[in-house]
């Protein structure tokens, strides 16, 4: 992989050169990235945390530039996270503050990883396995393909938040059908105009344990030729939709137990402005995150139809092992595990603020989409729905079985 990888870095190295125009106006900013990422792009390093591979560095346009080009080609999106909102001061920053989290969630890992634990299993119920029966494929193409009408959805555009309100009328025009307590919020962010949707499907009994199902909205074009046209159809459209069909058949189940909050974030693409802000200002609240879902790119079966890869760092493993534990009881894929570095998608801001994150993803990264980030992030013959309909049967079984109980990371 490092030897592929260097390739690619030094070919897109020479079009962030050659394609000065598609640079973002700001002096500098800082940012966490994986260590070796940045390193593998001679980006100064300013400070590190070796067992968790993650970096911290103050990056200018160029930079950055070269940091999201490069991310495509080595199968991620974004590729850092952007802590401009985040840090008043380099000369303040605490860096043992800034990678105490990283320490303490692999200290919970490693905890429950070595523990004498009975394998993890479900029980099989036929309400679960008739509300994972109403997944519907054409659904969501039709999600899919409105998301990707947009011209485009960047976080930075001129009309950063057309594709939002009207998402935003959607999802409440859908759940004026339903009898559960709920509330549809645009989020604003000191980040991006770019604001996020979250529907809260309140808990009958434990409404302050909250299970998070999450997915970005926003599109990029970052391909050679630049442009502003940003389908994105499969990053993230193809998530999004997900997350609306599993909305659309959850609505109407009896009400959970814990909260529900589905997200749609804003500025992923960008250094996950929109779910860094939450995902921290949930921490200051200090609210009880039991579980988060992250789908992000379901469309493409780049490994085989029906071959899920699961991320494996900067997740949890107890919820690695409830993914396979369902999968086992309901969905019957291969699952394959993978690595995708820090900052590749919106798991990443929960994981640093302490909460358990799930991240499964369409493929293992070398046989993902290499279309994303381009014009050609459209729907085509190689999407595949039944594919991606599994990823949406994942979040109703996180919805109806782990909302439902009492289980949380040990």
């Amino acid at each position: 992989m490092k030897m592929a990888t260097m390739v690619l870095l030094f070919a897109a190295a020479s079009v962030v050169h050659a394609h000065p125009t598609h640079l973002e106006n700001f002096e500098t900013k800082p940012i966490l990235a994986d260590l070796n990422y940045l390193k593998a792009l001679n980006i100064p390093v300013l400070a590190k945390d070796e067992e968790s591979e993650v970096a911290y560095a103050v990056i200018t346009p160029q930079m950055q530039q070269k940091i999201q080009e490069n991310a495509h080609y080595v199968g991620k999106c974004g590729g850092f996270e952007d802590l401009s909102s985040q840090v008043s001061s380099l000369h303040a920053m605490d860096f043992d503050s800034l990678f105490a989290p990283f320490a303490e969630m692999k200290r919970k890992n490693d905890l429950y990883e070595r523990a004498p634990f009975k394998a993890l299993a479900l029980e099989n119920r036929a309400d679960i396995q008739s509300a994972i029966s109403e997944v519907n494929e054409e659904n969501l193409k039709s999600y899919v393909q409105w998301l990707s009408s947009f011209p485009n959805r960047f976080n930075k555009g001129q009309t950063p938040n057309v594709h939002v309100e009207q998402m935003q009328q959607r999802l409440e025009l859908m759940l004026g059908n339903s009898n559960l307590p709920h509330e549809v919020t645009l989020i604003s962010h000191r980040s991006t105009p770019q604001k996020s949707i979250r529907v809260r499907l309140l808990g009958s009994e434990k409404p302050n344990e909250i299970v998070v199902l999450g997915g970005h909205l926003d599109s990029i074009n970052q391909s050679w030729g630049g442009g502003t046209q940003a389908p994105g159809a499969d990053d993230n459209a193809s998530g999004s939709a997900n997350l609306i069909e599993a909305l659309r058949i959850l609505m109407d189940k009896p009400q959970p137990r814990r909260t529900i909050e589905f997200f749609w974030y804003a500025g992923e693409e960008s250094g996950l402005l929109g779910s860094a802000e939450i995902a921290a200002s949930y921490k200051s609240e200090k609210k009880d995150v039991v579980a988060v879902l992250q789908l992000d790119m379901t469309l493409f079966p780049g490994s085989g139809e029906f071959v899920i890869g699961s991320m494996t760092d900067f997740t949890s493993a107890w919820l690695r092992d409830y993914l396979r534990a369902l999968n086992e009881t309901y969905i019957h894929a291969t699952i394959s595990e993978d690595k995708c570095g820090y900052g590749c998608s919106d798991h990443a801001s929960w994981y640093k603020n302490g909460y358990p994150t799930l991240m499964p993803f369409e493929a293992t990264m070398r046989k993902m989409n290499n279309n994303i980030h381009t014009v050609r992030d459209v729907i085509s013959p190689t999407s595949n729905f039944a594919h991606s309909a599994m990823y949406s049967k994942i979040a109703v079984i996180f919805g109806m079985d782990l909302a439902n109980s009492d289980a949380r990371q040990p």
